[in-house]
């Protein structure tokens, strides 16, 4: 009964998560400077977080953000605050031997803290505050059951955590690693100018 309604929200999420945009940028990062520990934790991370935009929208809280202009703005400040934050720690990279870089970087950022980049990355991403009212006001019918909207969501978690995990998994294999690597430091500035870039926007950005 709800399977064309089911494989929308499988299209539409894959469109979705894989467009650029803030988390494929901290995926990507922390693939090539931290390695793949800490780049699949990210992306475990970056699954929890849209429980966040989920959990909102099944409970209508997200009719209330939709229709308040200073509490979207508060998430949009806060998100934008986070990225330009983590933006400025790869632009403050400094220059390593590659022997060092692969050595000490593994170590700098604990499973603990990898998630919680990911984690705060999508959950303060206001971008998918719109994706997700969107989906769940246009696509989802109001019609539609909470157990089958929760098993969409779930969905969507488990999926995002796949195609993270598999970013990661790529861009963190040796070979890959080792190229990046012999640009070092400025992989990393060159990241946290698009991190940063993200969070400016997103403070120029209007409500739409």
């Amino acid at each position: 009964m709800f399977w064309g309604e089911f494989l929308t929200v499988v299209v539409v999420h894959l469109l979705a998560v894989a467009s650029p945009g803030p988390d494929l940028a901290v995926v990507l990062k922390n693939s090539i400077s931290l390695g793949r520990r800490s780049a699949i934790y990210t992306s475990i991370g970056v699954g929890c977080g849209i429980l966040v935009h989920v959990c909102y929208s099944v409970l209508g809280i997200g009719l209330i953000i939709s229709q308040s202009i200073w509490l979207f703005n508060i998430i949009k400040w806060m998100g934008a605050a986070y990225l330009i934050w983590i933006g400025i720690q790869g632009l403050r990279a400094k220059q390593r031997q590659m022997p060092e870089l692969a050595a000490s970087q593994e170590l700098k950022l604990s499973d603990r803290r990898a998630f919680i980049s990911g984690f705060m990355t999508n959950g303060l991403n206001p971008k998918a505050t719109l994706f997700f009212l969107s989906l769940f006001t246009v696509v989802i019918q109001t019609s539609t059951p909470l157990a089958v909207q929760l098993g969409y969501g779930l969905y969507m978690v488990v999926a995002t955590m796949l195609w993270f995990c598999m970013v990661s998994w790529l861009f963190s294999t040796e070979r890959v690693r080792r190229k990046f690597m012999q640009v070092g430091h400025w992989f990393d500035r060159t990241m946290g100018v698009v991190l940063v870039s993200l969070g400016i926007r997103l403070l120029l950005s209007s409500r739409s």
